[in-house]
Parts: structure tokens; C-alpha cells; sequence
């Protein structure tokens, strides 16, 4: 009796972690980029260069930005603070320091309050010698 009672909770318990996971929201049901990609094309070592990723919010409800973190160091991602409104846009901007030359590929992850996986963008480009 008592595994027949083990089982039962460990049933109940997987399945309310599965409708659980049914409900998250997903990123692309309340964020959408205008670009997700984007390449600097040719960039002159150690001239720094930015870049604007545009994003509307799709929701129904305030859309919060709770971080943008970057895959390496010489990446740099700056993003609204205050929530952006259902159906208005924003911007999320890419800094990228061309310090050493040749070809980059870097990626920023951009976590979204109430949404469990981040939306990845890139930036890409060629450092070229001076």
C-alpha cells in the first residue's frame, strides 16, 4: 500500500511540474526583434562601435528587462530600465570594443521578467589592423 502511495504523489508531482511548464510564457509570445543578428561588416581596431537591436512589446501587460548579460567581456549591453508598455518599442544597445583584429561572432542574452529561457541576439564583424 505504501508504494502504491509513493507512486501516486510521484505521479501527481511530475504532472503538475508538467502543466506547469505548459503555462510558462515564452519569449517570443511577448518580445519581438526587428533584427536578431546584425554584422558591423569591416571595423577598424581599437575604435569601439555600437549598435541598436529595436524590440516592440507584443503583450498585453508591461514588458520588464530584468538583465542583458554578454557572452564575453568586450561586449557591452545597455537596456531600458523602466517597463516598456504594452505595443510600444525599445531599444537594446551592443557595444563592441575592436581590440584585437580579426573575425567575432558575440552574442548578448536578454532575460525578460516571467519568461524562463533568455532570446539570444548577435552581433558579428571583422576587426581589421589600422
Amino acid at each position: 500500500m505504501m508504494k502504491h502511495l509513493l507512486f501516486f504523489a510521484a505521479f501527481v508531482a511530475l504532472g503538475s511540474l508538467a502543466g506547469a511548464q505548459e503555462n510558462a510564457k515564452k519569449a517570443e509570445d511577448v518580445i519581438r526583434f526587428k533584427e536578431i543578428k546584425y554584422n558591423f561588416g569591416k571595423i577598424k581596431q581599437g575604435v569601439p562601435v555600437n549598435h541598436e537591436f529595436e524590440f516592440t512589446n507584443i503583450g498585453t501587460t508591461p514588458l520588464t528587462i530584468e538583465n542583458a548579460t554578454a557572452s564575453c567581456g568586450c561586449t557591452t549591453p545597455a537596456w531600458p530600465q523602466a517597463p516598456v508598455m504594452a505595443g510600444k518599442n525599445e531599444k537594446i544597445k551592443a557595444g563592441y570594443n575592436a581590440a584585437a583584429p580579426g573575425t567575432f561572432e558575440k552574442s548578448i542574452f536578454v532575460k525578460v521578467k516571467g519568461v524562463d529561457a533568455p532570446v539570444e541576439i548577435r552581433i558579428m564583424g571583422e576587426v581589421v589592423s589600422n
